[in-house]
């Protein structure tokens, strides 16, 4: 047994790896999450001198002040030198901020963070790249495609914490990027590279260093067959954000998005092209996401939907196909699946079409995932499309709530989703009648939705809201 001190000792605890709670003794389900088998042993060193080590950064003393005599952070957030990372970050790293990057082998996430440290060191900042799974000769091998190959990024290929700690001690870096977590250990500690103890006990103390000394952190995490960042789930609650990059790994097109942020919006989503020279931002996309012009395609529809500070168009499509089993099917991609089992309850019901029995296909073009309430009305005229075997109207986008009534509800920025239609050279759009921001050019039908045309005034431009 491991002691630091003679104040120091073991205490035995259970961690659950997906929900980060922790139980006194073991048991077969968790009973925070309900995962079976989900709980592993973990030593917590106890006292003063166990809480030193498990610490291993002296902090600066503070006396407990009045709140209102904090002074307000004055420190700047700092361009990352990626545009759509900074987006997704909400403008920058952080100083002292440290950022889970998760991800498929394979999917771009060290030739995206090797761009970050080349913007970096082109800037004449120090970068600290420290990887765990590649050696020197690996890694200078993807800088030279990447034309990454800068003095002020520093290599340093380790798996042990102390000189991981050391380094960034003695070369005061702009930015220090763990690739990856996984790998990472303290010799101090029990436990294998990877394991539950040595994951807490390596995340707390990366991230006690960086707010001490003030430089952002990003980790690199692996991730399982589910998609989640490999290890306990506690390890997204250690961290100031999580960023997760998806796309198919012989496809172009990558997403990266937020799903946890203390300094910014998890609506963001910065979309990429992995090239032969790296990542590049795509300048078109809408394109990307499918939100073109639709000539004579049954079962699709075009919405605009608001992620984070911009409007994308994106392609909503649908397929109602008569059951080949007993159990009509239900396979939704990009939705949720309860919100398509909604839109279908309401179409029955207001339309009269039986839809109940039929399988059902839905999917989001680009794999972007919708949660925004204002593309109901895409996916219903999407569904209703393809049960009546009729086409939407061509180059028309449908933006909307749907409520349980079958009543169309407007959406948030309703202006904006248009302005970004029209400019992409839609012509019209259906929007609920009771939105109160629409254009001059709105012409309301039966009270319900309205069509605004964007070719209708004398400029052919819709007029300004």
């Amino acid at each position: 047994m491991l002691r630091w001190g003679p104040m120091a000792k073991t205490k035995t605890r259970y961690l659950c790896k997906e929900c980060g709670s922790e139980s006194a003794a073991w048991m077969g389900k968790c009973p925070s999450c309900g995962a079976w088998d989900s709980l592993t042993e973990l030593n917590r060193v106890i006292g003063k001198q166990g809480a030193r080590a498990l610490d291993g950064v002296k902090r600066r003393g503070m006396d407990p002040v009045p709140l209102s005599e904090v002074p307000a952070e004055s420190a700047t957030r700092g361009s990352s030198g990626v545009d759509e990372l900074d987006r997704v970050l909400g403008g920058g790293f952080v100083p002292g901020s440290v950022v889970l990057v998760g991800g498929d082998p394979g999917i771009g996430k060290s030739t995206l963070l090797l761009q970050v440290a080349s913007a970096l060191a082109a800037r004449g900042e120090t970068v600290l790249y420290v990887s765990g799974e590649e050696s020197p000769g690996q890694v200078r091998l993807r800088a030279e495609r990447l034309d990454a190959l800068e003095a002020k990024i520093l290599f340093l290929a380790s798996t042990d914490l102390d000189e991981l700690r050391e380094a960034s001690l003695n070369l005061k870096p702009a930015l220090v990027i763990v690739d990856s977590v996984q790998t990472m250990a303290d010799t101090a500690q029990e436990g294998a590279p990877g394991g539950v103890s040595q994951l807490r006990h390596v995340t707390a103390r990366l991230s006690a260093l960086a707010k001490d000394r003030g430089f952002p952190l990003v980790l690199i995490g692996h991730v399982t067959k589910d998609g989640q960042i490999a290890g306990p789930r506690m390890l997204e609650h250690m961290v100031d954000a999580v960023l997760y990059f998806e796309g198919e790994e012989r496809g172009a097109g990558r997403i990266l998005r937020s799903v946890k942020n203390r300094f910014g919006s998890t609506n963001e989503v910065a979309l990429f092209e992995m090239t032969g020279k790296g990542l590049e931002a795509l300048s078109d996309p809408s394109g990307f996401l499918g939100g073109r012009h639709l000539q004579g395609e049954v079962g699709s529809a075009v919405t605009v939907t608001w992620t984070g500070t911009r409007p994308l168009a994106v392609e909503v499509q649908a397929l109602v196909s008569s059951p080949r089993y007993g159990t009509p099917a239900r396979v939704v991609q990009g939705v949720d699946p309860k919100r398509v089992s909604l839109l279908v309850a309401v179409l029955e019901k207001s339309t009269g079409m039986q839809l109940g029995g039929s399988d059902i296909f839905v999917s989001v073009a680009g794999g972007l995932k919708l949660d925004d309430p204002a593309t109901d009305a895409a996916l219903l005229a999407a569904l209703a499309s393809s049960f009546t075997g009729k086409p939407v109207p061509e180059a028309t986008v449908f933006l909307g709530e749907v409520g349980l009534r079958g009543n169309l509800r407007p959406g948030s920025q309703v202006a904006d989703r248009c302005r970004e239609a029209e400019r992409l050279g839609f012509k019209r759009a259906v929007v609920a009648a009771e939105a109160g921001d629409l254009p001059p050019l709105a012409r309301r039908v039966d009270g319900v939705v309205a069509l605004v045309d964007f070719c209708a005034s004398e400029s052919g431009k819709a007029a300004s809201p």
